[in-house]
């Protein structure tokens, strides 16, 4: 049987630009050659694409703080509506190697909130991941929140901001519906970028300044006392849960730094000391929320665990990271799905996706 070539995608403008790179590092050394040959294709910080040669495509590749893309110089375009050919070499117009299916490891804004599948879809190509519609109301914390309330899920209690409203936000208000300390988020954001924690006026204005920065609304909410513990999800019409993995911060909160960065900054427990109820709640509940968001493919759900076994529901990650320390692929390696198992299963779920939607298609015309 011939190779098939799968696109890898990494890098993007978002503020996750280095941590898709490591992602991507680890994607492009787990996957098994002997099953698909690889095509690179990075984007800069301004959105251009690359495509980037696999013998140096890194410079400072083993340092979070520095890493960045080696560009070649072959900058790339698409050509939508096409069934072949969709992607040429922007300086010669001749098209790259022919691509089989896309691999997007890029986080956070114009990565994992739909815009980039909305292109590939154009491309006609099938692509790893979440659809669309899931990725869009995923990404978007307030929405997410909203269906997940509608359906009956528990979610932490919060306020939402746009940023005409940033001069009238009033401190004294937020003190008195959540209580102190808060959580400050942009509303769009993931790994943590831009989240603060605040527990007086003056570290709570900062927050929402700083939060402002990332997106142009943002969520104010309660601290929820609670073990952290996450549960990788993966699958399309019949979604599986992994065991489950937990959280536990060296430092004020599981911030940035302490999941790319600084390795120290947090202590990941998994499989995590549970009892067998609290397991199976946990998945159960990881993969409603899955189903709940339109998801399919992968994500990664992430809850508190209150003392008195409530479940609140805290974020989902639909390109979770794939670092040497990233969660979802160590809790299915723990699962018995080996690194290269995983990206053979999700490269799968990706051609059964878009062979689904091929014959939706083919019967509606």
């Amino acid at each position: 049987m011939s190779k098939k070539t799968v696109a890898i995608l990494f890098g993007g403008k978002s503020a996750e630009h280095e941590v898709s790179l490591m992602s991507a590092k680890n994607v492009i050394e787990a996957i098994d050659r002997e099953v698909y040959d690889v095509v690179l294709i990075g984007v800069d910080k301004q959105g251009a694409w690359h495509l980037l040669d696999e013998a140096h495509y890194l410079d400072d590749a083993d340092d979070a703080k520095k890493i960045r893309l080696h560009l070649t110089g072959e900058a790339i375009a698409v050509i939508p509506g096409q069934d072949r050919a969709q992607i040429i070499n922007s300086k010669t117009n001749e098209p790259i190697k022919q691509i089989d299916v896309v691999f997007p490891v890029i986080h956070g804004t114009l990565g994992e909130d739909g815009s980039l599948q909305g292109l590939v879809r154009t491309l006609n190509l099938p692509f790893v991941g979440v659809d669309l519609l899931g990725s869009a109301v995923s990404m978007d914390k307030d929405f997410t929140k909203r269906l997940l309330k509608e359906c009956g899920l528990k979610v932490a209690t919060g306020l939402v901001f746009k940023v005409h409203e940033q001069a009238s936000i009033d401190f004294k208000i937020v003190k008195e519906m959540l209580g102190l300390p808060v959580f400050i988020k942009p509303a769009n954001q993931g790994s943590s970028v831009g989240v603060s924690k605040a527990t007086d006026e003056v570290s709570f204005t900062t927050a929402i300044q700083d939060a402002f920065l990332y997106d142009d609304k943002v969520l104010v909410e309660e601290a929820v006392k609670g073990r952290e513990v996450e549960c990788a999800v993966l699958g399309n019409a019949a979604p599986k849960a992994s065991v489950i993995g937990e959280i536990l911060p060296q430092t004020d909160f599981y911030s940035y730094e302490s999941k790319y960065i600084d390795e120290s900054g947090a202590v990941l427990s998994a499989p995590a000391d549970l009892t067998p109820e609290q397991v199976e709640q946990i998945q159960t509940e990881a993969v409603k929320v899955f189903q709940t968001l339109d998801c399919e493919g992968m994500a990664r759900v992430d809850f508190f665990l209150k003392e008195n076994n409530t479940l609140i529901i805290n974020e989902v990650n639909t390109i979770p990271g794939f670092t040497k320390i990233s969660m979802y692929p160590r809790l299915w390696t723990l699962s018995g799905l080996s690194y290269p198992n995983l990206i053979d299963t999700l490269i799968k779920l990706a051609f059964e996706r878009h062979e689904r939607k091929r014959k939706l298609k083919s019967a509606r015309d």
